[in-house]
Order: structure tokens, then sequence, then C-alpha cells
């Protein structure tokens, strides 16, 4: 009998375009969460939980730092010399001229490494997003995904409906079979969506990523295998097979790939970890940099907020996160916000509603955001990009985006 063999591939390779200037410079994957994580921390670490070790990760924008990040899956206990992490790099000379650089979709991606995965001969391949923040147990979807003896497994979970438009919305019967797969749809009829994990049975994927190119890739541009994402022609060609199933994920789930929803995310853990942050059972591990506990100094006002290790507060901090070695002075005021680390707020400064990258500086007296900004408007929170620095008693409006390396 053949061993079950798990193989999870962990996408992580996108730009990251809807968080604008914070992923000019890195890849989304490697955004801070809470202080003290990186959005990648994620899916690594509920795979390892799990019991799944063998993993690769596709690195594309910007992997060079994402594939720092991950330390060759030394916090994960991933760096092993069988099975382990894996990144994976877009090459060129390998295959056809559909294959080369970078991919053009997630479904695409996966077109591109079909025959990587073939060789390795998994009974499961799961993918997964490294966009969210969650705790799922990954094996609890393999199970049902063997149980029900599908093709495609879809971990669900639920969103407010008016929320839906922007994910992959499901409905299925009482069996648990797909019934129903609207991929970012206007008018969304349900708030079951799509968690971007997926249980796929490679005897069945491999064969179908190949039938869709043959039928898609005439029609394509040059680099372009023409399947795209996986909801717009991978998952409906699985469904309409009519062995596609869900599983529902519990508990909390939240996508981050949008400005207002990452500050929303960061508001959510600031008062409860919501079962995902401090389970000893259940770890999120990452890869920091080692630092002296944050400093709150005499004057110094923290309300319902995060410090991160080697942060110092000598102003006031209300329902924000400060990352490490964040220095906020005295008469400086950071609300509703989330400042990435080693950036200093001088005397004066109010922040609101914004995302302030790492290595910048704001200057004293200057304003940025508006404590009035729409939280649910990604266009009103305010972005500052790394290295950035605004000048004293300088006026930064809502919603503005400074480019990195910006002196305003």
């Amino acid at each position: 009998m053949t061993r079950p063999h798990v193989l999870a591939l962990v996408q992580a390779g996108g730009a990251g375009g809807r968080m604008d200037v914070l992923t000019r410079e890195r890849a989304k994957p490697s955004l801070p969460f809470a202080g003290v994580y990186q959005l990648v921390d994620f899916p690594l670490s509920n795979l390892a939980n799990s019991g799944i070790t063998d993993i690769w990760l596709s690195v594309q924008f910007q992997g060079a730092s994402l594939g720092e990040g991950v330390s060759n899956g030394r916090p994960w206990d991933l760096d092993r010399n069988r099975g382990g992490l894996r990144l994976l790099m877009p090459q060129e000379g390998t295959g056809g001229t559909d294959e080369e650089g970078f991919a053009q979709g997630n479904a695409d991606e996966l077109y591109r490494f079909r025959d990587q995965v073939a060789a390795d001969g998994p009974t499961e391949l799961v993918v997964l997003s490294a966009d969210h923040v969650y705790r799922f147990d990954v094996m609890a979807a393999v199970e049902t995904h063997r149980r029900t003896a599908a093709e495609c497994t879809i971990v669900t979970t639920e969103i407010p409906v008016e929320e839906a438009g922007d994910h992959a919305t499901v409905a299925a019967d009482d069996d648990g079979r797909v019934t129903d797969f609207a991929y970012k749809p206007d008018d969304p009829a349900t708030g079951t969506v799509a968690t971007e994990i997926f249980v796929y049975d490679p005897d069945v994927l491999v064969p179908l990523l190949e039938e869709l190119h043959r039928e898609l890739g005439a029609e394509a541009p040059a680099g372009d295998s023409g399947l795209g994402d996986y909801g717009e022609h991978l998952v409906p060609r699985l469904v309409e097979r009519g062995r596609t199933f869900v599983h529902a994920m519990p508990g909390y789930w939240k996508d981050l790939g949008q400005p207002h929803k990452y500050v929303a995310a960061h508001h959510d853990v600031l008062t409860d970890d919501l079962d995902v942050l401090n389970d000893p059972d259940w770890p999120i591990l990452s890869h920091q940099q080692q630092r002296a506990a944050a400093r709150v100094l005499d004057g110094a006002s923290v309300v319902d907020s995060l410090l991160s290790p080697g942060s110092r507060v000598a102003g006031t901090v209300t329902r924000s996160v400060i990352g490490p070695g964040v220095v906020v002075e005295e008469r400086a005021v950071v609300r509703d916000s989330v400042v990435f680390r080693d950036t200093r707020i001088e005397s004066g400064a109010r922040v609101s509603w914004t995302v302030v990258d790492q290595d910048c500086v704001v200057g004293a007296g200057a304003v940025v955001g508006s404590p009035d900004a729409d939280p649910d408007d990604s266009d009103a929170i305010t972005l500052v990009g790394l290295r950035s620095t605004v000048g004293p008693d300088v006026r930064v409006e809502a919603g503005a985006r400074l480019e990195p390396g910006t002196t305003a």
C-alpha cells in the first residue's frame, strides 16, 4: 500500500498591487502583522502544526526578501534533509514560452509546476494563499477530501454577504458537494466564501491543467498559459465534474489584501487573540530579530494597543500596533494605525488611520491622516511608504499615498 504523502504549495508570489506603496519593494506575504509576525507565517505555521512538513513556497515578486524572511524554514522545523521547505522561483529556459517568467495568476502558476508535482507523486496537493490570518488544522480538510473521494475540496468560511464580492462564493448540498461556485460575483447570493485553501487530487489536477491549457493557451499572450486565477477556469471545471466538496473552517479568518482590511484585522486582535495568536499547542511561529522589551515612559498613555519588542513610547498610543524598535516621542499621538519597525514618530506629531512603513520619520508637529477617516474605505486609509520622511509640521491628507523614499 502506498503511504499517504501530502504536499503543500503556498502561493506567495503575488505583487500585492491593492496594498499600493506598502508592496512596492516587498512581497505581500512579508507584510508584518500584529507587530511580530509576517503574513506568510500563518500558512507555514498552520501546515507545520497540522503535521504537514513537505511544503513548497512559491516566490516571485521580491522573492529574495521573502526567502530571507522564512529563514529556510527554521522557525517551523522545516530546514531538513528530506522534505521540509522548498522555495520555488520563476525560471527561464525550462519550458515553453508560456511558462517563462512570472505566473499570470494562481492557476497559471499551478500549470507551471504541474511536472514537479507529478514527479513528487503526492496523494494530495494542498494549495494555500499567504494573504490571510487564521488558525486551522489543514489535515482536517485532507480527511474530508479522502472521506468524500473528492477531486477538489474547498475550505470555506462565513463572512458578511456585502463583503463576499471580493472572494469566490460557494454553495453546497447536504452532502457537502459543491453545487455553485461564483468567482468575485457582482451580486453575491451567500456569505460562504473560499478561504483560498484547496485540497486537490493530483492525478486529476495535472491532466486537467493540461486540458485547460490546450483550450485556452492559443488565445493567450506569450508568457501566459491562459489559465489565470483559480476561480476563472480551474475550479469551475472541477465543479462541473461533480466531485468538488466543501470543508468549513471554524473560527476567525480574515483577508488582509486591502488597506482597510489590513487595518481592520489589526483592530480585531488588539484586545483578544481570537484563538489565533496565543495558543501554546498551536503556535504561530516567525523569524524575527531578538530585541529588548518594550518601554512605556512616564507620562505616556497606551490604550487597547500592541507594543512590539524594542519599542519606546513616551506619547499617546490608542487602538494601534507599534512595531519593533518604533519610537513614539512625548506629545506624539498615534491613533487607529499600524506602524512598522524602526520608525520614529516625533514630538507633537499626530498619526490617524494610517499604515506607516518601516524606517520612516514623521516629523515634529506633522499631521498624517485624519481621525475622521472612514475605516471601511481603503481610499481613506493613509499609506506612508518605506524609508519616507514627513517633515516637521507637514500635513498629509487622509487617503494619501507616499511612495517609498518620499520626503514630504
